[in-house]
């Protein structure tokens, strides 16, 4: 399991270096954003991938792993957003930013580790498009509670599920990286 950690922090500094790199570019303008545009926007990402692995084909020049590394990121401004909530303005600073993206990875990391050693690596064995798939059904749940204004009976919240999301879609990254 050392080595599932190992690979599980090199994918998030991945996806720590382009969010810090478009934090550069763009700034926090994702911060006007609604978690259930969020969501959307995941769904987006999720639904590309599940496209290419059914059709096999695709026509716009961007690689499987930069969707899923958006998945990723998208899920982890999600939970940043569920923290803080959206802003009427994308004012904020880069440490902040920063900050707030490593406090989520970080509680991602040790959700992986423990489910991690209760399904003792499960995930090893499964294909990365059940992957795709485990991320969109996290999607219509999120999509479901957040039509139900976060109101659950017995379920997670819609946190637990953008944790599923990000944790899914480094398995993916790592499965395709092995590849």
């Amino acid at each position: 399991m050392d080595k599932t950690n190992k690979e599980f922090e090199t994918v998030i500094n991945r996806c720590r270096e382009l969010f810090i790199t478009k934090l550069k570019d763009y700034g926090a303008a994702w911060r006007i954003l609604r978690n259930s545009s969020l969501t959307d926007q995941i769904f987006i990402k999720a639904k590309r991938i599940r496209s290419f692995e059914i059709k096999k084909v695709q026509k716009i020049d961007e690689d499987i792993k930069s969707e899923y590394i958006g998945i990723v990121n998208y899920a982890i401004i999600a939970l940043i957003q569920s923290e803080l909530g959206a802003s009427e303005t994308p004012e904020f600073e880069i440490e902040d930013a920063i900050e707030l993206y490593d406090k989520h990875a970080n509680i991602c990391l040790e959700l992986m580790k423990r489910k991690n050693h209760d399904y003792d690596e499960a995930w090893r064995n499964m294909r990365v498009s059940s992957f795709t798939d485990l991320i969109l059904m996290k999607i219509f749940r999120t999509k479901q509670i957040e039509d139900n204004q976060g109101q659950t009976i017995v379920s997670e919240g819609v946190e637990a599920n953008y944790m599923d999301m990000i944790n899914y879609a480094v398995f993916a990254l790592i499965k395709i990286d092995v590849k």
